[in-house]
């Protein structure tokens, strides 16, 4: 890591000496012109001249020649990404591919090579396609669906209250991104990051703010997937940092110590019924959701007819490692300076911390309110409450975990996938419910 940041302060000082070593572009052209040879030269002379012009030329096209202040803070976001990932284990299966396209997407070019991932023709441009038309996102629930167990929320139903609380934060952030300024269908598409749900987010941000749509007044919204999925996945990945705090302000020993009875026994047919009954009733409710929700429920199916364990086990490994790869890099790669470092960006980081803070706090409370109507065994554990945001499954792990540090024979990880996966249900239902209105 060491090495890496001396080449990376190399690198930056590099370029801050340009002025002083005259090696400053011009901003109006990117080549040089060629210098014309007075004939009276001699050939020596001529071949000089030409070789420094050539060096020029080549030096223009270079990184060095393009690079700007905020390509250099970028690349330093990117491998700090990077190195929370590997130091850390924070979402590296996230945190990686996303730092490694910052850094990408950063690199400085000449503008018309074709390079630039907002650059028509470029191939960077052709693998966002998935990111701008909305594709990834439901591929990576249909992985999700065939690898996640829904029988504590079957022997459990009433937690699924405890994913639809945490859904406060949606909302919460909405408001407040209407309140700084955001055009509606702007502050709906930053809301879905009070889910801490990353594909739900890219989804979302791709129909309402993908720098394409007219509002009533003529005004075109602004691009903000790369900022809102930035900060969604920011958070999802801070969870084991951000909760517990949280967790532990919000309720007492007394609360951490509630052993909850095991949950009952579910059938294999009710596994399977479920995915079908929970696409209808959820779809009807939310019919623009269908994408993300059609294509979860899907992958479940998969997974427990036990009729299609090759499509899902596809599902579950090759296609979302694969789909993960091209999200991850191509969302960090569309960070550019030139359109991430912004006033907005740093609102949309500010409003997702906040409205994750919210949606923790909202399942936390909830849980204790709920226990005001339960009685002995019924009573909840409240950590259990904070699995209710949709970062799965690491919201259920670091509840198991709070749950172990006050009694260490207290097992909360079943009881806490029950809200965990409501709360992936509830932010796609969300989302599906602000696109059916902002639209």
């Amino acid at each position: 890591m060491k090495k890496v940041i001396l080449i990376f302060g190399v690198l930056t000082l590099l370029i801050l000496a340009r002025p002083v070593l005259k090696l400053a572009t011009n901003s109006e052209n990117t080549t040089v012109s060629t210098t014309v040879v007075d004939a009276t030269s001699t050939v020596e002379g001529s071949f000089v001249s030409e070789a420094v012009d050539g060096i020029q030329q080549f030096y223009q096209y270079t990184g060095f020649a393009n690079a700007e202040l905020g390509n250099m803070i970028m690349i330093l976001i990117g491998i700090i990404f990077i190195y929370l990932g590997i130091k850390f284990d924070y979402e590296p299966l996230l945190l990686i591919p996303i730092g490694t396209g910052v850094i990408i997407g950063n690199i400085p070019f000449v503008v018309g090579n074709q390079t630039g991932i907002y650059e028509a023709g470029s191939v960077l441009n052709y693998l966002y396609f998935g990111v701008v038309k909305g594709i990834y996102p439901p591929l990576i629930f249909l992985g999700i669906g065939a690898m996640t167990d829904f029988s504590s929320l079957i022997a459990n139903p009433k937690l699924m209250l405890l994913g639809a609380a945490a859904q406060i934060g949606v909302f919460a952030t909405f408001i407040g991104a209407l309140y700084l300024g955001f055009s509606l269908p702007e502050a709906g598409a930053i809301g879905i990051i009070g889910g801490a749900d990353g594909p739900t987010a890219i989804f979302l941000s791709s129909k309402l703010a993908n720098g394409i749509n007219v509002l009533a007044d003529g005004t075109t919204v602004k691009n903000l997937i790369g900022p809102i999925a930035i900060a969604a996945y920011s958070y999802m990945a801070l969870v084991p940092v951000i909760q517990p705090p949280l967790m532990k302000l919000l309720t007492s020993k007394k609360e951490r110590l509630i052993r909850m009875k095991p949950p009952r026994a579910v059938s294999q047919k009710e596994k399977m019924i479920f995915p079908v009954v929970a696409l209808l009733l959820t779809t009807f409710i939310s019919p623009s959701a269908l994408p993300l929700l059609g294509m979860l429920f899907f992958g479940n199916l998969l997974k427990e007819s036990g009729r299609t364990e090759r499509l899902a086990d596809t599902a579950r490994t090759k296609l979302i490692d694969i789909v993960t790869i091209l999200l991850g890099v191509t969302v960090g790669a569309s960070t550019q300076a030139d359109i991430f470092i912004t006033k907005d960006s740093m609102m949309i980081f500010a409003l997702g911390a906040i409205s994750f803070v919210i949606a923790t706090c909202g399942g936390l409370l909830f849980a204790k309110f709920m226990n005001l109507f339960l009685k002995g065994d019924d009573k909840l554990n409240p950590l259990i409450g904070a699995a209710g945001v949709s970062a799965v499954p690491d919201s259920a792990r670091v509840v198991h975990a709070e749950g172990l540090k006050a009694d260490p024979q207290n097992y909360l990880l079943m009881h806490a996938m029950a809200p965990n996966v409501s709360g992936v249900i509830g932010s796609a239902i969300a989302a599906g419910i602000i696109l059916s209105f902002l639209g």
